[in-house]
């Protein structure tokens, strides 16, 4: 049976959910699976707004011939040549073969790379402000490069006034019925899936989402239509504000974010003791993360939301510990800046970890790592009181700054 949601009297969401998918890309947990939309528009003619993942290609290729309800397709716009949104295009070709394919230089690229096709006689190079009218509406591009991928552009219907928004603004989470954001809590209440969602996806290209924010800044837009993830009609500016934030690197939250690494208990104990120095000092909502038992993913997103990290390790091989180096590695690859950094240390017999983690912070940008650092040999002992407090002032001093 099939499953659209008329957006207008011309627009439909014909897109789906998988609630099986455990690991999004293979790489991040998901609770509650992901959405795959995909959006067709009917006014004389038809379009299609890309098309849907391997997982759910049976029940979007049956949304997709009951919206046409007997029309032919005309056009198919990419904005994203992703497998999970492209997976289902060879099937889409194949049934609709007079259809027009649209999308920048790149798309015509990767669609012979991932399916051995030519597609040169049907297929549209656009570039930037390069419009489709039809009927009503016209269609217009905008080049989104790197948001995350090189062929990424954005579909603006002048006359509906949505944006086709391609990976932004979309959220984990598959949906349960209702297709707007003010229906349901899927972004506001749980706001560190969307966050997680933008950190690890597109967190790495601020500076290209930036540039898109601008563009969009210059349209009159009354709806965002994102590839995964509720639409989003009311209240624009919420989430034009958490994607400046998060594009811009800048904190979210004044507040100190804990993220150690502990082998039998002695780093966890000293953190927990700084915890407890910096709350009384004021510091409220501490977050602390078990670094070998909170997926990557998630702590990436938690060092994107605060303005102060402490970072606790203990020496291993002589070096740093696997999982605290996992994640050290994983926000300088998602360019994450502008944070201020505290450093605990420990070591039996030859502390290293303050070293190593100094190394891979020195090698970011604007990373202020703060001098007073804690070095731990084994536990924590009253020996230790002087430098504890020495990091919990200077962490107080420099949120209050």
């Amino acid at each position: 049976m099939q499953n659209t949601v008329k957006i207008n009297e011309d627009v439909t969401y014909i897109g789906a959910s998988d609630r099986r998918l455990a690991l999004f890309e293979n790489s991040y947990p998901l609770a509650n699976g992901v959405s795959y939309n995909t959006y067709l528009i009917s006014d004389g003619e038809t379009a299609l707004l890309d098309t849907a993942d391997a997982s759910v290609m049976q029940i979007f290729m049956e949304n997709l011939f009951y919206a046409l309800d007997g029309k032919k397709l005309d056009h198919i716009i990419i904005d994203h040549m992703e497998p999970d949104h492209c997976a289902s295009l060879g099937l889409v070709m194949e049934n609709f073969p007079e259809a027009k394919i649209y999308g920048t230089m790149q798309v015509k690229k990767m669609i012979y790379q991932f399916y051995g096709v030519d597609v040169e006689s049907r297929f549209v190079t656009v570039k930037e402000g390069d419009t489709l009218t039809i009927g009503k509406h016209t269609l217009q591009f905008v080049a989104a490069p790197m948001v995350h991928w090189p062929e990424v552009m954005m579909t603006y219907d002048t006359y509906d006034k949505i944006l086709y928004t391609a990976d932004a603004f979309g959220v984990f989470g598959a949906l349960s019925g209702n297709l707007y954001a003010d229906e349901t809590d899927i972004w506001t209440a749980d706001l560190g899936e969307a966050r997680r969602y933008y950190t690890n996806i597109v967190g790495k290209y601020g500076v290209n989402v930036q540039n898109v924010l601008k563009k969009a800044a210059a349209l009159d837009i009354k709806m965002f239509c994102p590839l995964h993830g509720p639409v989003i009609r009311e209240d624009l500016g919420y989430y034009l504000d958490k994607y400046d934030k998060w594009s811009s690197y800048t904190p979210e939250d004044q507040g100190v974010v804990i993220v150690y690494a502990s082998i039998y208990g002695g780093t966890e104990n000293a953190v927990e003791v700084i915890a407890s120095k910096l709350a009384a000092r004021g510091i409220k909502n501490i977050k602390m993360y078990d670094v070998s038992k909170t997926h990557v993913s998630e702590l990436v997103a938690e060092a994107f939301r605060v303005s102060h990290l402490v970072l606790a390790a203990p020496t291993l091989d002589a070096g740093l510990f696997p999982a605290m180096e996992t994640f050290l590695l994983e926000i300088k690859r998602k360019n994450l800046c502008k944070r201020t950094v505290a450093l605990v240390e420990n070591g039996t017999w030859a502390p290293a970890a303050a070293k190593e983690m100094t190394a891979i912070l020195e090698s970011m940008k604007d990373m202020t790592i703060l001098p007073e650092k804690v070095t731990v040999r084994s536990t924590a002992l009253e020996a230790d009181t002087a430098s504890m407090d020495a990091m919990a002032d200077a962490l107080a001093a420099s949120l209050n700054a």
